[in-house]
């Protein structure tokens, strides 16, 4: 059997950078100040915690708890709530890997806070993997104000692992390499964290795995893959050999492109009227569209949806959802409002207060692999393509919405409220910080 302990120069290295509470993190860089406060970060619309700091995970706050029943906890802790600001945390993200490029070519951005590095090949300039590890650590503190934990292992699934050490346990300071720990020492490790916390087991195979008796990555370890193969399929197997040591799942260097694509909000404030809930829908089929484009995508398929509040259990509730298919894929967003406006009609019922609507794009297909079809119209297929190029090339000028649809309105009265969001401190010249 294959183990952490027994990794040669020459096999595959990975170290997974996660930074810590990404988001509050983001916040305390520009208030440092509120180092040590309670905060959460709220979800679009201010609605429920998407990001929780260290002190309200402790006081057993979960992810996605709505801020209002919350409010009695946070009266009593002082807990802050900041409002999402996506800007900011994109822009933070983007620093980080810049950074982590530096330490190697190979890398796969994985989430938002989130990166795998591949390592083997440039340990040569440093004493260990560990000493690489902390080199990170430090040099993402320093140049950005974030702290991160390094996780180090022979294949990806035990560099998530490690980066549960990592940040679970103090005595690791952040880094913690499975390379070059003992065997005995790792199971130990193993044996003390729940099968559940394994990265690609979900709530579902979780349970199935408690019945079995598997109950702890160590379980895992040491039961075999192709009996977990004919339980769950190749997946688990190919985890099973992950946890092992055995890489069996390659560096993804460039992401491949979505195959869905969603757009939705929660309102600032409920909606009755067909002609808000119209204009949210087309504003968020605009954002879609454009998202499509640049994957170099075509979609065959549009979904709406819309929503009342189920938090409001006094109030009359609906929800419905519709899908459109199309007859020629399009990335075209005057073709895809067009579609979204009919299937809004079509679900749409008068005297609902609604919370939220979208649009989902599906059955995607590579734009630059597409085959023409006989019966399309080629002309306007070719004009088609050229407004959107116009369009694009515009809002990347001179701004987002510069030019958009009509459909999408003026006023956006129905647009998400952020009560207490933070400047976008990198991105915008008028928002920088003063340094008194």
């Amino acid at each position: 059997m294959s183990s952490a302990s027994q990794h040669s120069t020459h096999a595959p290295l990975f170290a997974l950078v996660d930074v810590n509470n990404f988001y509050v993190s983001c916040e305390r860089v520009f208030a440092p100040q509120l180092e040590k406060t309670p905060m959460v970060v709220l979800s679009n619309n201010d609605g429920c915690a998407v990001a929780r700091s260290a002190e309200v995970k402790a006081l057993g706050v979960k992810m996605g708890t709505p801020w209002f029943q919350m409010k009695d906890l946070a009266k009593q802790h002082g807990i802050l709530a900041c409002s999402s600001n996506y800007t900011l945390y994109h822009d933070m993200s983007q620093r980080v890997v810049e950074i982590l490029r530096q330490f190697t070519p190979k890398l796969e951005v994985y989430s938002v806070d989130e990166s795998f590095l591949q390592i083997e090949s440039v340990l040569n300039a440093h004493e260990s993997p560990t000493h690489l590890g902390a080199e990170i650590k430090q040099r993402i503190k320093q140049w950005t104000g974030l702290p991160v934990c390094v996780g180090i292992a022979p294949s990806k699934t035990l560099a998530k692992f490690a980066n549960h050490l990592a940040k679970k346990n103090p005595s690791f300071n952040g880094v913690c390499d499975l390379s070059n720990m003992p065997k005995q020492e790792l199971y130990q490790w193993m044996s003390e964290v729940s099968a559940a916390e394994v990265w690609g087991i979900g709530r579902k195979i979780a349970k199935r795995l408690e019945g079995m008796g598997i109950h702890t990555v160590l379980d895992l370890v040491q039961i075999s893959p192709q009996m977990m193969r004919l339980q769950f399929g190749v997946v688990i197997e190919r985890l099973c050999y992950e946890l092992r040591g055995l890489s069996c799942l390659a560096l993804e260097e460039v992401a491949p492109p979505k195959q869905q694509i969603i757009a939705s909000r929660s309102f600032g404030k409920l909606v009755l009227s067909l002609d808000e809930l119209a204009e949210s829908v087309a504003t968020h089929t605009a954002r879609a569209a454009e998202k499509l484009r640049e994957q170099e995508s075509l979609t065959s398929s549009i979904s709406i949806f819309v929503q009342t509040n189920v938090f409001m259990r006094n109030e009359p509730q609906y929800s419905q959802s519709i899908q459109i298919p199309l007859a020629h894929p399009t990335d075209d967003t005057l073709v895809l409002t067009e579609m979204a406006i009919k299937g809004l009609k079509e679900i749409y019922k008068k005297g609902f207060r609604y919370k939220k609507a979208g649009v989902m794009l599906g059955l995607m297909t590579d734009k630059p692999l597409l085959q023409s079809s006989l019966f399309e119209d080629h002309q306007a297929k070719g004009k088609s393509v050229r407004l959107m190029k116009t369009l694009d090339s515009i809002n990347a000028r001179y701004g987002s919405k510069s030019l958009r649809v009509a459909a999408t309105g003026t006023d956006e009265s129905w647009k998400m409220k952020s009560e207490n969001v933070s400047p976008k401190y990198t991105s915008h010249w008028d928002q920088l910080p003063f340094v008194n």
